[in-house]
């Protein structure tokens, strides 16, 4: 980077729990922290409490480090990195009042989907529509659920970027005694595959829902790496190893744990929720809602062989009975 690291300001854009989990691990590398929040409230209440009150309230802050703001302009006027975490339905909203230029920001997304619309995964859409160079994109991959990193649990994450060399140092914002790091110069593979895990995890939750046991659900993972491989090895053909953590284990721990929201959310439509029903219920977003949908027109182009994905398309958005679709990929997998 063209500035000492020590002198690198730091935003994050987002406030509910990643973006939380985030602010957490930066604030233990950096004297202070920009943080765009929409609400105001929302910062009142923060910073008389010293925790986000919306979530992973047992996250405590000094407040006294952190510039709040519901103007994104003045976060990103004031950063020279700029960490995104809001649901990626929500990114183009986001930008939408952005008047000061971002192309020479260092950009890092925590976003875990595709821009709906441009079904472009977030790297790219920062790439094509605000010219950032590729090589100052970073992209953050799990396996690492926000719930874990706010109760100091030991976590790790994958940083990926086309330059390495940058990678580590994008890196360094977030490695502390609770997190470790590793690097990738797969940005294509660990976004698009980061966007997949969302959409096997509705599966494992339908499955989970409908009564579904363990030995299933083993086959089930055992068949979702694979249908992760065949697509970005497809999208995006390079040598990579998907049994790594960027990939297999970030799918595990999205389809097994009890904080996936994911999961969560296939659970409920496993258990006769409509898919509206199980949305306003949820406090947070299932990224693997919007991914069935996009994934699904991304690969009317490439026709990869995908029995997972096209069974959770057609329960979510053609309104096939979960119990009857998930008959009919039971017959596929093996």
């Amino acid at each position: 980077m063209e500035q000492e690291e020590g002198t690198l300001r730091v935003g994050i854009v987002g406030s509910g729990s990643w973006a939380t989990a985030i602010a957490k691990m930066v604030l233990t590398n950096v004297t202070r922290l920009n943080w765009h929040v929409r609400d105001q409230k929302n910062i009142d209440l923060f910073i008389k409490r010293g925790h986000n009150p919306n979530y992973l309230t047992s996250a405590e802050f000094d407040v006294e480090r952190i510039d709040f703001s519901t103007d994104i302009n003045d976060t990103v006027s004031n950063s020279d990195i700029l960490i995104f975490a809001v649901p990626s339905a929500f990114l183009r909203p986001v930008l939408s009042g952005l008047s000061v230029p971002l192309k020479d920001k260092y950009i890092i997304s925590a976003i875990k989907g595709l821009v709906p619309g441009d079904n472009m995964i977030v790297g790219s859409f920062f790439h094509k529509i605000y010219d950032i160079p590729l090589a100052h994109i970073g992209v953050i991959s799990g396996p690492c659920h926000a719930e874990e990193v706010a109760l100091g649990r030991l976590s790790y994450l994958t940083i990926a970027c086309q330059d390495i060399k940058r990678a580590r140092e994008f890196g360094a914002l977030f490695n502390c005694q609770f997190i470790k790091t590793s690097v990738s110069d797969d940005i294509y593979g660990t976004e698009y595959a980061a966007v997949l895990k969302n959409i096997m995890a509705v599966a494992s939750g339908i499955c989970h829902g409908l009564g579904y046991g363990d030995n299933f659900q083993a086959v089930l993972i055992s068949n979702a790496i694979q249908e992760i491989k065949r697509f970005v090895d497809t999208v995006h053909p390079i040598t990579r190893d998907i049994k790594s953590s960027a990939y297999l284990g970030d799918l595990l721990v999205t389809c097994y744990s009890q904080f996936s929201r994911n999961r969560t959310f296939g659970t409920m439509l496993g258990k006769g929720y409509s898919v509206k029903s199980a949305q306003m219920e949820m406090l947070m977003v299932a990224e693997g809602y919007y991914a069935a949908k996009s994934i699904k027109e991304i690969n009317d182009k490439y026709m990869v062989n995908m029995p997972i994905t096209e069974a959770v398309y057609n329960i979510i958005y053609e309104k096939i009975s979960p119990a009857i679709e998930i008959k009919l990929l039971t017959e596929q997998l093996r």
